[in-house]
């Protein structure tokens, strides 16, 4: 009998569960059903386009990556050589060229303002007094990159991507030529090296919104070395290092 009460006992309270549960679930599925309203796409036929173009504004953090020179170690006038982060800005131009539903192949030409500085500790004060010296390396790069983009389906008016590409730089205002340059780091010409990125499409009606972040690295020795100077003569290798963050306007 007891047997009995409960097996009916546990029916009771499964079907009254299994009740209350369809009428918490019923009324979401009701407005699910009649309160969703489909988002309208902007430019629907964009991903049928063989070629855009567009412009990309940004900024960037940059830095050298070092290695310092045997000589650093004989050296008894500079105890530190260490280089910091600095900011600075982009300008460029895009064109992409769509290769399959996923994949785009995008040249990106930029005019980039970097400045990276060094910090060194001296054994002897300079002419200022100071012990603690900054060294600002300004550039002015043109940079050539190509880039392949793998891109998400299409949610609405957004999209994410992912790139790869390879980049060729070109320093504007190099200064390994420079003849008075007993204060300078001389830094090389020509550069080149991988990037990747990740992005993000925002569709609107007239033009697409796409915010991107990269890592974008030299690999190239781009220290042009000469023992006679004294912050430049401590250092061996110097490569680039470099995180920018752009947005570009596509049409």
């Amino acid at each position: 009998m007891l047997h009995l009460l409960g097996k009916k006992t546990f029916i009771s309270i499964s079907t009254v569960s299994f009740l209350m549960m369809g009428s918490l679930l019923l009324p979401q599925a009701s407005v699910a059903q009649y309160d969703y309203v489909p988002v309208e796409k902007n430019q629907p036929d964009h991903d049928a386009k063989a070629l855009y173009f567009g412009i990309t504004i940004g900024i960037n953090l940059a830095r050298f990556q070092t290695t310092l020179h045997p000589k650093f170690l004989q050296d008894d006038s500079v105890f530190v050589a260490e280089p910091t982060n600095s900011g600075g800005f982009t300008l460029g131009l895009s064109a992409t060229t769509r290769l399959s539903n996923r994949f785009q192949l995008r040249f990106n030409p930029q005019l980039m303002f970097i400045e990276r500085d060094i910090h060194y500790k001296l054994k002897y004060a300079d002419i200022d007094g100071n012990f603690d010296v900054t060294k600002k390396v300004e550039s002015v790069i043109m940079t050539f990159p190509f880039q392949i983009k793998f891109q998400s389906d299409r949610i609405g008016n957004f999209r994410v991507y992912t790139l790869a590409g390879f980049k060729g730089d070109i320093d504007m205002a190099s200064n390994a030529r420079a003849k008075r340059a007993d204060e300078l780091v001389k830094i090389d010409k020509y550069d080149y090296g991988p990037e990747f990125g990740i992005g993000f499409n925002f569709f609107f009606d007239s033009f697409i919104f796409s915010p991107e972040i990269k890592i974008s690295n030299g690999l190239r020795n781009i220290h042009a070395r000469d023992e006679n100077l004294r912050f430049s003569s401590v250092f061996d290798k110097i490569q680039s290092r470099m995180i920018v963050f752009t947005i570009h306007l596509e049409g």
